[in-house]
């Protein structure tokens, strides 16, 4: 099976999520947020939902230290916010890759985080993005259950971007490309104290 799946937890009850998973066949399921635990919405913690999952068959895997938007590498980053373009290109991100192109083979996969939409989070933006390039096919599993192609969510974050209405003679997978790059650097995780610094260098000059 040469496709991965996403899903947002969102604030979806647990009984929910795993229904939504069960009604695509999930068999793993690949936790990449940074952290694997939810301040709002505990049901999603990493103790929790393990077990829960594995009473219905579905494999958890933690690849936040792998494919998660955050970054304590300090060649990542610029004025303290993460740079995608660079964190893709490290050696434990490439791991990470590796690591659901092997459990494709074995497994449907689907990446989790917590964002609902899926332009709006990492998964899409950083981590699909690259498994794209490998001729992996990304559908998206939506708040609702239905699915999204992944080309489908690039038009809307275009025309969410307004990219189609600024220039008529850039090709489309330019301008995919560009969208994806607009995007990262909106969510890219910004490190408060470096930020705050430079804002108070600002001030004192």
């Amino acid at each position: 099976m040469n496709e991965v799946f996403t899903i947002g937890h969102s604030t979806h009850t647990i009984d929910r999520f795993v229904e939504l998973l069960l009604m695509h066949a999930i068999t793993a399921l690949c936790d990449v947020r940074s952290s694997p635990y939810s301040k709002y919405n505990p049901q999603f913690n990493r103790e929790v939902l393990q077990p829960e999952l594995k009473g219905h068959g579905i494999v958890y895997v933690y690849l936040g230290k792998e494919l998660g938007p955050r970054s304590d590498d300090p060649t990542c980053t610029k004025n303290g916010r993460v740079r995608y373009d660079l964190l893709a290109k490290t050696d434990l991100f490439q791991e990470g890759l590796n690591r659901v192109k092997e459990g494709m083979t074995s497994y449907c996969i689907a990446l989790m985080c917590a964002e609902k939409d899926p332009i709006l989070c990492h998964r899409t933006i950083l981590v699909c993005r690259h498994l794209e390039t490998e001729g992996i096919k990304i559908r998206h599993i939506l708040e609702d259950g239905s699915l999204e192609e992944n080309g489908d969510s690039l038009k809307r974050l275009m025309q969410l971007l307004k990219l189609q209405e600024q220039d008529l003679f850039t090709p489309p997978e330019d301008m995919m490309q560009r969208a994806y790059d607009i995007q990262g650097e909106k969510i890219a995780h910004v490190h408060k104290d470096e930020s705050n610094s430079g804002e108070d260098r600002k001030r004192r000059t």
